[in-house]
């Protein structure tokens, strides 16, 4: 590239041109314009008469000094200047490895990274140096090419929520390893250091140099919340030290109506040349009940965003005893412990039980009370089945009563044995007891039993069919000891041991706040260790990108419990909020035990900042000048030879001045990329107009092929038997990609379903759902009901059971003999497609749908089953070629084209089900229709 007046350009020989301009001045002053023709009729006097002596007028100079402008700007703009053209010598012929860190660190500064990226590429495009990108945060094989095709893809390169950990390293120096020759490598870092990154540099040198690019300022990421007595205590972190610098953290969360918005501010600052700044933040119970997270106010980065979970919010907990405050010993108090182990993670609330009911709280814990007055115990099973947790201890009171001896109590898991080896109804050993390992199924699974834990009484469960299923924890023995059952919505739970330590050491150990957490009796302000997680699997429900954004989960796999505490965040790890089931947890960017630190880069590396502007290509605006220029001497030419008016040159004038406005966007193509056409939108438009005014069925594409092509064919024929038998005309069938199509123009889908068609987006399933509360009706087609005959399920019903689960569906029933589709056009009894003994399922009539006497058909409004489900495999009985023939064969001779006329009717009587509902259940057809029965 060659510099003149700190001007770049790519093609300086077509300057030369510009010697030509004085020239071109001559030729155009010397050519006169055109003459303006006037009628004269005096002029036949002067016929015959000879000028000695002849002059031309000359081209004004106005018009002269705007055509050289015209031709000097053309001849500047194709000699491709550039603004802010790189300087120096990037180094070069061979080729160019371009890394990013691409994590959250980066996220801030996304946007300069993404531009000193660009300015990159643009040179190694001008030097025609293959270049490969590295992104280190998702690793793939290097693919050297053009630096053109790069820059079609860098507006999809984004940094994600985690940073190079081992494992991406090894993929990357494995990638490195892979590729052939030297190269240069141009390094973007997001200014943060991570282990693995010397070998990194190490492998690189030895291909080449290396020049790093890296943001001046530093990294800002925010720690998870946490409890510092009764306040949110926040913690930021900043990569490297510097001046005083304040930063503020906000709370976000939803407010009653369930809008996002900002409930607090904190401010912090950090101290002259600090990495840390810490504040405490205080907020009554109920705006912290309502926290989603805090963020650092401007800053769009994973780091700077901290998600909260259960931990933060205390649950309430009634305490409700049948012994006095003041009797006996504290230590013999059943209270005593449950108070220890609940008060650092719980609101506790204590008094009689007919005050606290109204408070509404979270869990009822009743030590050793054995009965409630009725009123109460009506109160509480209410409660419970609203989604309350009852947890209840055994104890004195409770083994001498009758309490659930002779039957099942609501709030009692289980029936109680009374007599045998029970003093009391309590049953004692010579020796204590210990507990065994907790089961998969039980909440307490993973949870390690310390060996010191014993227990020297109990009540004892009745033996009954339902005990195992209830029992969470057990002796050694076998003999429960903590049962479960369900209530409603809500839980009953019963330790048969004490809540003080007059029967066991449980309350003494450990194990018993664990199992009290497993069982979201407290929330742990704490974050759990890796060893109080085993044996649990949490599902995701919302991730971060790199930015900061929440976005749903979707089909993203469980993680074990350990790792979600331990691992580092990663592909199978992302920062967002897990459902372990009784609790949610927030797995954060940054654990509490992490530290930013600043990339440290060796002496042989040179590192640049962001500063150099970016490069300006300025050869398509002056071209779109040019352009304008030659409009202007156009309309001065035409208005100097007399040829227009002036409104007609006005007129002239304001199109032309349009088609130069509208110019650039064309010529700078040339530079930059331009938005896609709106040519896609406005094929878009047509098609939806014409789906719009006509009718139209579709079939949903599974991408499978020869799936798609019967689907296609099978609904060409339905059309075209619509159309000679019915006053229906549908259109042509259409296609349907259920992640980009409208469906509100379809008021009939077959979706055909097979083993290995993908789920739909959540996206896709909003859209499916509206369209089914819209009136839609999807036919789900199997095909499989020859297999579904002996008794077997096949991939696709499998398949569909998974499709169909986040759908909106109705309960189900198989059509009855009095159903709309028995008789909508056709009267028929069954529905055979290609398989003619497959159950077809529509929605099942409401309850009250009774039939009048002598009246053969119940009135069920005029409702439409928004799905029909069956196997028959339909399609393949409609499916015709181009010219009407039959695709593909149904049974044999006769009866097998008997079979498919009636698959084309129950097709006709879906359709009519579909456009007219149950009109034909009111009672005004019912004479008409008996008269067709015979009856």
């Amino acid at each position: 590239m060659t510099m003149i007046a700190g001007i770049g350009f790519t093609a300086p020989w077509l300057l030369l041109g510009l010697l030509a301009l004085p020239v071109l001045w001559l030729l155009l002053r010397a050519i006169p314009p055109a003459p303006k023709r006037q009628p004269f009729p005096a002029v036949t006097l002067l016929l015959g008469l000879k000028d000695d002596e002849s002059l031309s007028d000359r081209t004004p100079w106005w018009l002269l000094l705007l055509r050289l402008l015209a031709v000097a700007a053309a001849i500047i703009g194709l000699a491709g200047p550039v603004l802010n053209p790189a300087t120096e010598d990037t180094g070069g012929s061979g080729p160019l490895l371009i890394v990013m860190d691409a994590s959250w660190g980066g996220a801030a500064g996304w946007k300069q990274t993404s531009a000193q990226a660009g300015v990159q590429l643009d040179e190694a495009g001008r030097a025609e140096r293959p270049v490969a990108v590295l992104r280190l945060s998702a690793p793939e094989p290097l693919q050297f090419r053009a630096a053109s095709g790069w820059q079609r893809q860098l507006a999809g390169l984004v940094p994600l929520p985690w940073q190079p950990g081992p494992e991406q390293l090894a993929q990357a120096l494995e990638a490195i390893g892979a590729a052939e020759g030297g190269f240069d490598t141009v390094w973007f870092s997001d200014g943060l250091d991570y282990p693995g990154r010397e070998g990194l540099i190490e492998a690189l040198g030895q291909r080449g140099e290396i020049e790093v690019f890296e943001q001046p300022l530093p990294v800002l990421g925010l720690m998870p919340a946490s409890y510092s007595g009764s306040a949110i205590e926040l913690t930021v972190q900043r990569s490297r030290g510097g001046p005083a610098q304040e930063v503020s953290v906000v709370a976000q969360g939803k407010d009653p109506g369930g809008t996002e918005r900002s409930l607090a501010s904190l401010p912090l600052r950090f101290a002259d040349g600090a990495r840390e700044a810490s504040a405490e933040l205080s907020l009554p119970a109920e705006l912290r009940a309502r926290l989603s997270r805090f963020e650092i106010r401007g800053v769009t980065s994973a780091g700077a965003v901290a998600l909260t979970d259960d931990s933060l919010r205390r649950r309430e907990v009634a305490l409700v005893s049948s012994e006095s405050a003041d009797e006996g010993l504290a230590l013999l108090s059943p209270l005593h412990y449950l108070r220890q182990a609940l008060a650092p993670s719980a609101e506790l609330l204590e008094g009689a039980l007919r005050d606290l009911l109204p408070a509404n709280p979270d869990v009822i814990v009743l030590a050793d009370v054995a009965r409630l007055a009725p009123a109460q115990e009506e109160a509480v099973i209410e409660w419970v089945e609203n989604g309350g947790l009852l947890l209840r201890f055994a104890g004195p009171r409770l083994a001498a009563s009758d309490t659930a001896r002779n039957s099942e109590e609501p709030l009692m898991p289980v029936r109680l044995r009374i007599g045998g080896r029970s003093i009391g109804g309590a049953m004692s050993w010579g020796e204590p007891k210990t507990l065994a390992p907790f089961g998969e199924g039980s909440p307490f699974y993973g949870l390690e039993v310390p060996g010191e834990v014993s227990i020297s009484s109990q009540v004892v469960a009745q033996p009954d069919p339902e005990l195992a299923g209830r029992v969470i924890a057990e002796l050694a023995d076998g003999t429960p000891l903590v049962t479960r059952k369900t209530l409603g919505q809500g839980q009953v739970v019963l330790f048969h041991v004490t809540a003080n330590a007059e029967w066991s050491s449980l309350p003494l150990s450990g194990l018993f706040v664990s199992m009290l957490e497993r069982l979201a009796v407290s929330s742990s302000a704490a974050q759990p260790k890796a060893g109080d997680l085993e044996g649990t699997t949490w599902t995701p429900v919302e991730v971060l990108d790199g930015f900061g954004r929440l976005e749903a989960a979707e089909t993203l796999p469980g993680v074990a419990g350990p790792d979600l505490v331990a691992a580092p965040a990663g592909p199978e790890l992302r920062p967002g909020v897990y459902d372990g089931g009784r609790r949610m947890l927030a797995r954060n960017v940054l654990r509490p035990d992490d530290e930013l630190m600043a990339a440290r880069w060796p002496a042989s590396v040179a590192v640049s900042g962001y500063g150099a502007p970016q490069e300006l290509p300025l050869g398509g605006t002056l071209l779109t000048l040019a352009l304008g220029l030659l409009a202007l001497d156009v309309l001065g030419t035409l208005a100097v030879s007399g040829l227009l008016g002036r409104a007609r040159t006005a007129a002239l004038a304001a199109a032309l001045g349009i088609a130069a406005l509208a110019a650039p966007q064309d010529l700078r193509a040339q530079d930059a990329p331009s938005p896609a056409p709106s040519q896609e939108q406005t094929q878009a438009d047509l098609r939806a107009a014409a789906l719009a005014s006509e009718l139209v069925l579709a079939h949903v594409l599974t991408g499978d092929p020869q799936v798609d092509r019967v689907a296609a064919a099978g609904l060409r024929g339905l059309t075209d038997t619509l159309f000679f038998r019915t006053s229906v005309e549908p259109a042509a069938p259409a296609g349907v990609d259920l992640e980009r199509d409208e469906l509100a123009f379809y008021p009939l889908l077959y979706w055909p379903v097979t083993r290995d068609q993908p789920l739909p987006s959540s996206e896709a399933y909003t859209k499916l759902n509206t369209y089914l509360r819209s009136g839609g009706m999807i036919l789900f087609d199997t095909r499989d009901a020859d297999l579904a005959a002996s008794g077997a399920t096949s991939p696709a019903a499998r398949r569909l059971q998974q499709i169909a689960l986040p759908l909106d569906i109705p309960p189900l029933e198989v059509v009855p003999e009095d159903h709309v589709l028995t008789r909508a056009f056709y009267l028929l009894q069954a529905f055979p497609g290609r398989h003619g003994r497959g159950p077809v399922w529509v929605e099942a009539a409401p309850p009250d749908a009774e039939q009048a006497e002598g009246i053969p058909f119940r009135n069920l409004n005029d409702g439409v089953t928004p799905v029909v489900i069956g196997g028959n495999d339909w399609a393949a009985a409609w499916a015709v070629d181009e010219n009407g023939r039959p695709l593909l064969p149904v049974g044999r001779g006769y009866a097998g084209e008997r079979q498919r006329e009636l698959a084309f009717r129950f097709g006709v009587n879906l359709v009519m089900h579909v456009l007219t509902g149950n009109y034909k259940s009111d009672q005004v057809h019912v004479p008409a229709l008996l008269d067709r029965l015979g009856q």
